[in-house]
This record gives C-alpha cells, sequence and structure tokens, in this order.
C-alpha cells in the first residue's frame, strides 16, 4: 500500500489562537487542493506546546470551568471556546499537543475509526517507549490509565471534520503541571483523574525524545511519510 504524504512541522512554544489561526489557513489550503484535485499533501502534522490555556468545544459547558476570568489573569491562563468537539480541557508547558489536518479521502471516511487511530498512537507510543498500558474506556473518548479501579487520563482528544477534513486533534500530558486540571472538571467527567508521563514515572521526561517517539508512533500507525 502506497503510504500517505504529510508536511510535518514543530511550531514549538507558541499561543493557542496563533496556532489555531494558523490551523484554519491550513485547512482551507486542504479544502482548495481537493477542489483542484491536487494530490501532492495528503495533510499536515503539527506538533506544539502552548503557555496555560482552556478550551472548550462547541457543546461542552461553561460551568466545567470552575474559576472567574479574573483568577486566570492570576494564574497567567486564557479561555477560549472553539470549533471542536468535545467539552473543556487544559493546554500548557509540558504538555505535547497535536494537530492532524488531514484529507481523510485518503485514509478513511470514518470519524468513529479516526478517533481510534489517534487513540491508538499514543497507547502505541506509551507501551513501546516506556513499558505503560494505556486504555479505552468506552464512550470516554481519550486514552486512560486504570490501576485498582481509578481512572487517569493521561491523553485527551477533540477534533473537527468538515468536508472529509480534520482540525484540532489531542494533547498528551508529559511534564504537565497537573495542578491546572483542579480548576476544571475535565472533559465534563466529575469521578476520573488525570495524569502525566512525569507523574507515572516519578521522573521527568525529555520533551524532545517524546515528541520524537510520537513521530515516529504516528507514522506507524497512519502509514505516512513526513516531508
Amino acid at each position: 500500500m502506497k503510504k500517505r504524504i504529510l508536511f510535518f512541522e514543530d511550531l514549538g512554544y507558541k499561543k493557542y489562537k496563533e496556532t489555531w489561526i494558523y490551523q484554519k489557513i491550513l485547512f482551507n489550503k486542504l479544502i482548495h487542493q481537493k477542489k483542484i484535485c491536487d494530490k501532492k499533501i495528503h495533510g499536515y502534522l503539527l506538533f506544539v506546546e502552548h503557555p496555560h490555556v482552556y478550551t472548550i468545544g462547541k457543546n461542552g459547558k461553561e460551568q466545567n470551568l470552575l474559576v472567574t476570568s479574573n483568577f486566570l489573569k492570576k494564574i497567567n491562563a486564557e479561555f477560549y471556546q472553539i470549533d471542536r468537539g468535545g467539552d473543556i480541557t487544559y493546554h500548557g508547558p509540558g504538555q505535547l499537543v497535536v494537530y492532524p489536518i488531514l484529507n481523510m479521502d485518503y485514509f478513511f471516511t470514518d470519524i468513529h475509526k479516526y478517533l481510534r487511530f489517534l487513540e491508538e498512537v499514543v497507547i502505541h507510543f506509551l507501551l513501546k517507549n516506556y513499558g505503560i498500558k494505556g486504555e479505552r474506556i468506552n464512550k470516554n473518548t481519550g486514552v486512560w490509565l486504570i490501576k485498582n479501579g481509578t481512572y487517569r487520563k493521561i491523553c485527551s482528544i477533540g477534533i473537527r471534520i468538515s468536508r472529509w477534513i480534520t482540525m484540532h486533534g489531542f494533547s498528551l500530558n508529559i511534564n504537565t503541571d497537573l495542578r491546572y486540571f483542579d480548576h476544571i472538571i475535565p472533559c465534563g467527567l466529575f469521578n476520573k483523574g488525570v495524569t502525566s508521563l512525569k507523574e507515572e514515572l516519578k521522573n521527568k521526561i525529555s520533551f524532545y525524545d517524546a515528541k520524537n517517539l510520537v513521530k515516529k508512533s504516528f507514522q506507524k500507525i497512519f502509514h505516512i511519510e513526513f516531508i
């Protein structure tokens, strides 16, 4: 099977709104390529680390943000209501955010399958490189660690698909300051916690190494080549 071609870009440390605008530019570019049947690039993959920010999906509940706008200013955090699915989540330093902007005509036109593939990227990354078993929970998209009946989320997923072009993606807690999750009900789920690689391994993780390893897992699961 011929591999799909993606343009990869590591944006480094970048504000959320700037990245959101950039995603839209690439999204519209793929729409245009689709109209003119340009088959050279099948999509884009962006890696980024954001300053403190809370985002909520179009169907999310604002009451899941537990603090005021004044408090957000005190902790140097921004807040945006955006055009993805899912409820509220947090992005911040030490967290890898992955934005696949893909023309799904070259992959498969199945939203649920796409979500499972994103989960599989993280599950593969965790097990292959750190010996950690990531798991799925029915009806709760994302990747979880389950131990002694407790559920801790290590990866959140929220996407938008229009004309079978994807936007947004997943966030993976590497060295994330988990205290910032105390100010929200993550993904609107009351009875489940959050975790990070650093928390699980009791040691700070090389962010550079983790990014490269996630990239390799994405490449394997989606059967792609990068340019």
